[in-house]
């Protein structure tokens, strides 16, 4: 506990012989208040120093560097959405590498030179211009040209981009600190494959089943993403590459191989968890009037979605209480009435390989 300096002041003044003056404006008082401040300055450095002795008290690079130092792991980075866009226009129009295309919300940047065949169209790559999830856009978004292109017309993404995800958070980081050293990983056993698989850039939770469907030297891996929610294809693949890649450059099958970090002869199957969709329903008895009703209804689905990254993986129902309790303190809600999810007014079960995601929220 810091002490205030007139504590340590008065402390020291008991020091000095009663024999002389001690009030307020003389000498002792004078020469002793400069020295209490210094005191108590250096009291609150040594109380911030032992604070950061504790990891759970470090903030962004102090934690990063402690972590690595200790356990070699790094903060996973924030990655740029990709996928594909078609691209109409008149024949013999170019596309070229780097030109702009964007959604309502963020640019993407060409990725491929290429030209318009007789079918008036061209699939080319785009990746967001920006790091974290706002490239994370649904299909038919991507639809604008930032500056107009000879010859190109229109575009479209025909699928939503899924890839882009926010860098590891403190959090997040201090919770695979926290596994990796009260859930020791040796010799292949569960929680080495569950490192393993949260090393992959993108991936947020990993459930381990050794023995699946009681086949000997096999294990499956179930993941969801950083936003989690189910893992698209191409995490599934890295993290299925990283550990125990199945077939190599050349088409040879290497599955057990122990060409990744599974060691040989265990099989490892990689896979996404499966989504169970939460269609939100209710009718509104009362509202805020001060609130507009598009605000109101996104912050009743951010609210859920936070509630459901929190129980992902976690636990094995969707709470129909909370759910009340989180529409009920979201903006704008008085009353509401006529509460369902899914059209059950009960609590849903979530699966050991399953994962909730918010479906829609329908106010009536």
């Amino acid at each position: 506990m810091i002490e205030n300096r007139e504590t340590i002041q008065n402390r020291m003044l008991n020091s000095v012989s009663e024999l002389y003056d001690k009030s307020q404006g003389s000498f002792f008082y004078d020469a002793l208040k400069p020295v209490a401040i210094e005191i108590e300055n250096m009291e609150k450095s040594i109380e911030t120093v032992t604070k950061k002795l504790m990891m759970k008290n470090l903030k962004d690079l102090e934690l990063e560097q402690r972590i690595h130092e200790r356990t070699g792991i790094k903060r996973k980075p924030a990655t740029k959405a990709a996928g594909y866009v078609t691209i109409t226009g008149t024949k013999g129009a170019k596309v070229n590498e780097n030109d702009l295309i964007a959604s309502d919300t963020v640019n993407f940047i060409i990725k491929e030179n290429k030209t318009i065949d007789d079918t008036g169209h061209v699939d080319v790559l785009v990746v967001c211009e920006s790091y974290g999830v706002i490239g994370n856009v649904p299909a038919g978004s991507i639809q604008y040209f930032p500056v107009t292109l000879a010859g190109l017309k229109s575009a479209t993404n025909k699928e939503a981009f899924k890839s882009g995800y926010d860098a590891e958070m403190d959090e997040e980081l201090l919770q695979r600190y926290y596994e990796r050293i009260q859930t020791p990983a040796t010799s292949g056993n569960k929680y080495h494959y569950r490192n393993w698989a949260k090393e992959v850039t993108g991936v947020g939770d990993v459930k381990v089943i050794s023995l699946p469907e009681d086949k000997p030297n096999t294990v499956k891996v179930i993941i969801i993403d950083s936003n989690k929610k189910p893992a698209n294809p191409n995490l599934v693949e890295k993290v299925q590459n990283y550990i125990d890649p199945k077939i190599d450059s050349e088409e040879k099958v290497i599955w057990g191989c122990g060409e990744g970090k599974a060691p040989i002869g265990a099989f490892c199957t990689v896979v996404s968890a499966n989504p169970v969709i939460l269609d939100i329903s209710f009718t509104l008895e009362e509202k805020d009037p001060s609130v507009p009703n598009d605000i109101m209804k996104k912050d009743i689905e951010d609210n859920i979605t936070a509630y459901l990254r929190q129980i992902a993986f976690r636990e094995n129902k969707v709470s129909y209480n909370k759910i009340t309790s989180i529409i009920l303190d979201s903006k704008g809600i008085v009353d509401f009435s006529e509460f369902t999810i899914n059209g059950q007014k009960k609590n849903i079960p979530i699966g050991n390989a399953d994962v909730p995601v918010l479906g829609g929220v329908n106010i009536d």
